[in-house]
């Protein structure tokens, strides 16, 4: 798994946990890179990935911020991520793993 997804996976485990919570402030890019003896843009991708989830909204002079829909939906990103691995390891196509969503949202 690349460092920016592990990154971003760990972000997303501890919203999950509630080890952080709406509101909550990341570490900065900068220090978070240089903590963890990565480069700078490393960091920014994990940070981008979890923007993009809506899990962090990034702030100009702020930082990254916990948004209230990470708070509610981060334990949702990482059950939906084992199951996609599972349903890639089953040999399932994307049509099938999503009628077997679509299937167990409807019941």
């Amino acid at each position: 798994m690349p460092i920016y997804a592990q990154i971003a996976a760990s972000i997303r485990r501890a919203v999950a946990e509630g080890t952080l919570a709406e509101g909550d402030r990341l570490a900065p890019a900068r220090d978070l890179a240089e903590g963890l003896g990565v480069n700078l843009h490393t960091v920014l991708r994990g940070y981008q990935q979890l923007r993009d989830e809506g899990i962090v909204e990034l702030r100009r002079g702020r930082g990254a911020v916990v948004t209230d829909r990470g708070a509610r939906t981060a334990g949702t990103y990482a059950a939906l991520a084992a199951y996609i691995d599972h349903a890639r390891k089953a040999g399932l196509s994307t049509d099938e793993a999503l009628a077997l969503v679509r299937e167990g949202m409807e019941s």
